[in-house]
């Protein structure tokens, strides 16, 4: 089954972001085991939420905004698309990712249409 991972964090927190959270050769190291695994079908990593733009209807317009976006403390750094077994095998890889330590992860499974 495939789940995706999506690596949050929150804006406010300093414990996420450059000046926080876990060190960059935690993500590598943890992006080698997780690809080695052979488990990767696909993923991303984002720029941060003050480079986003958002673009919404409003009234039968398109309204864009360009972030940060003061409204959402959340944002997606990035994910993976996993193909594993069972929920139970995403919640474990997850809990390896440090993403874990100073954001969180949201475990979806992808939709099969």
């Amino acid at each position: 089954m495939k789940y995706a991972l999506l690596l949050m964090g929150r804006t406010q927190d300093p414990d996420c972001g450059e000046d926080g959270g876990a060190d960059p050769e935690e993500f590598m190291a943890f992006d080698k085991e997780i690809s080695e695994a052979g488990i990767v079908v696909g993923g991303f990593a984002l720029e941060g939420p003050e480079l986003g733009v958002r673009v919404s209807g409003s009234g039968g317009e398109s309204l864009v905004t360009s972030g940060p976006f003061a409204e959402s403390n959340e944002f997606v750094g990035g994910s993976y698309v996993i193909d594993v077994a069972d929920i139970d095998e995403a919640i474990a890889w997850a809990k390896k990712s440090p993403a874990a330590k100073a954001g969180h992860i949201e475990i979806r499974p992808v939709a099969d249409y």
